[in-house]
């Protein structure tokens, strides 16, 4: 099969890279790609509540620092997990209405 995936480093997935529409796609490989899709997708939870923690982590970290540069670096990081977190959520809900497509 080709490669209609690329990885996403920051989100730590698959994320489909089409380069036609949908429609032009055969029926076969319309359903090859929706499979290893919903093999993907099927991660997400689990790769947000990994996230999740390690926000929790950085909350409990940041309670208790003093120095305001440091307060500042756990913010961002924190920041950019609750962005990866919201992305991931977007990918997730990603192509339902294709999902619900019949297969043929």
């Amino acid at each position: 099969m080709e490669t209609y995936f690329v990885h996403d480093n920051r989100l730590g997935i698959d994320i489909p890279s089409l380069n036609w529409d949908w429609t032009c796609y055969p029926t076969e490989t319309q359903s090859e790609i929706l499979f290893r899709w919903e093999q993907i997708k099927g991660g997400i939870p689990d790769l947000v509540k990994e996230l999740e923690m390690q926000i929790n982590e950085k909350l409990t970290d940041l309670n208790q620092e003093d120095d305001f540069e440091k307060s500042c670096i756990l913010n961002n990081e924190i920041s950019e997990l609750a962005s990866c977190i919201n992305d991931l959520w977007i990918w997730y809900r990603t192509n339902e209405e294709l999902s619900r497509r019949p297969h043929r």
